[in-house]
């Protein structure tokens, strides 16, 4: 079937434009991360709602299926007020959409996205009909984005310490997108994962990049790799003519090549390696990479850097510690935050430089997590009727975590300032601040009555992401 924008919503929603108070004129919502795992997040997501869903014009097709499915599914419909957002707005919805840049890392438990409806009062349920689609796309990329950005903290970190932090880029690759739940799912979260990195896997993602963040030259890179079917079917005494054809393709004057390693017997192969192919690989002028894919990550990443150093050797940097000769690590199984950096950690003890190791990540980067990650919510906070605002808010006695917050809303920085240098504040408050503080509005107009008004490219993004 067809998209059809009036079906990208939850049930109960086509019937919410008989509940709102008499007199309604305009819906306030906003879009937060009240907590969850990380103090912050990464802001990504809304770019590709607004380019892919929300410019796509509702037509009177649209509203002749909607009416006849949701009168099978059992729900009242609006067909009066999308007939009129057809003839009067093109289809288009009248919503004035609001939010910090892509990229930028904001602490929890303040706005990132605000929402509201503008022009003729009769459109006021239009804010809240588009929360499903909008949140869906906010959380799940924000919540990757922030996974990845926390993962390159600790990533930059050991380099700054024990190599050389230019690698950082190609330091996480993406191996997610086999683990995800679908194709669609795998080109938004790859894309937000692209935001800090720059390798991956995730075709989709580049699809993402292209023709959301408006991406003009290749945005990811990925290299010549093997997989166990490519080892194990040459045999298990032919492994050697394997791994020795894997150099014939790839093996180049500064290529890099990955060949997973423990088909078999993962010490076994990095003897062989560092035998039989060792001058190949030497002459080749190639690195290889070496890829373990069972065992406790931490424990065996470390053994196979002492082997391979055994046949290759080792120089010892500036910040005096060894890196290999000629070959390099990766670890793409049971790979977390937690595991790279108990990886990082026992190479440090035992003398070895971060640059000797990459990390793949799959299900844990790409769908290992849930809206309830970072408690993402979107809450209508104010509504104006018959001409005066009013705070709408919820605060459950069983639960104050998901209070939420009342008013119009905006989204202040004090760049002068230190710790916690943004705040929430009601939008009438926001002259006083910036009259009177080094606090300056960061929330920018990006969706306005049908119109994209802002658009980011990756590269603005990336540049943003890397300044936090």
């Amino acid at each position: 079937m067809n998209y059809n924008p009036i079906l990208n919503t939850d049930s109960y929603k086509p019937s919410h434009w008989l509940q709102m108070p008499v007199g309604s004129e305009e819906q306030f919502s906003y879009i937060e991360a009240r907590g969850g795992i990380y103090p912050y997040s990464v802001f990504a997501g809304l770019q590709p709602f607004l380019k892919k869903f929300l410019s796509v014009p509702v037509t009177k097709e649209h509203i002749a299926f909607a009416e006849d499915r949701l009168a099978q599914h059992g729900v009242p419909f609006n067909k009066s007020g999308w007939t009129k957002l057809v003839e009067q707005h093109g289809g288009l919805f009248p919503v004035r959409i609001r939010a910090v840049k892509e990229g930028l890392l904001v602490p929890i438990k303040n706005a990132l996205v605000t929402v509201q409806n503008i022009g003729s009062p009769e459109f006021n349920w239009t804010p809240s009909y588009i929360e499903t689609p909008v949140l869906r796309s906010v959380w799940y990329m924000t919540t990757v984005a922030t996974i990845s950005y926390s993962i390159k903290q600790v990533i930059k970190g050991y380099l700054e310490e024990t190599g050389d932090v230019n690698l950082l880029p190609f330091k996480l690759h993406d191996f997610g997108a086999r683990g995800v739940s679908s194709e669609e799912s795998a080109g938004l979260g790859g894309a937000a994962h692209l935001f800090n990195f720059m390798g991956t896997d995730t075709l989709s993602a580049l699809d993402v990049l292209y023709d959301y963040y408006g991406a003009t030259t290749m945005p990811a890179f990925s290299i010549p790799a093997s997989e166990h079917s490519t080892i194990t079917s040459w045999g298990k005494d032919n492994e050697v003519d394997a791994y020795r054809n894997m150099l014939n393709q790839f093996a180049k004057p500064g290529a890099i090549v990955a060949c997973v390693s423990d088909s078999y017997d993962i010490m076994h192969a990095c003897d062989l390696w560092g035998t039989e192919l060792k001058q190949q690989i030497i002459d080749s002028g190639a690195t290889l990479v070496v890829r373990p894919d069972s065992g406790d990550p931490a424990t065996v990443v470390l053994d196979v850097v002492r082997r391979l150093d055994s046949h290759f050797g080792s120089q010892v940097n500036a910040k005096g510690y060894r890196v290999l000769n000629h070959v390099r690590v990766i670890q793409g199984d049971g790979i977390n935050e937690q595991s790279i950096r108990g990886i990082l950690m026992n190479l440090k003890f035992a003398g070895y430089s971060a640059d000797n190791v990459a990390f793949g990540m799959g299900g844990a980067l790409l769908q290992q997590m849930n809206r309830d990650t970072q408690a993402f919510a979107m809450k209508c906070s104010a509504l104006k009727v018959a001409g005066k605002w009013i705070d709408v808010y919820k605060d459950p006695v069983g639960d104050s975590g998901k209070r939420s917050k009342k008013g119009r809303l905006t989204l202040v920085r004090n760049y002068m300032g230190k710790g916690d240098t943004f705040k929430t504040i009601r939008a009438e408050e926001l002259a006083a601040y910036e009259q009177t503080s080094d606090y300056r509005e960061i929330m920018e107009d990006v969706w306005v009555n049908g119109e994209l008004v802002r658009d980011q490219t990756i590269d603005e993004i990336r540049a943003i992401a890397n300044s936090n």
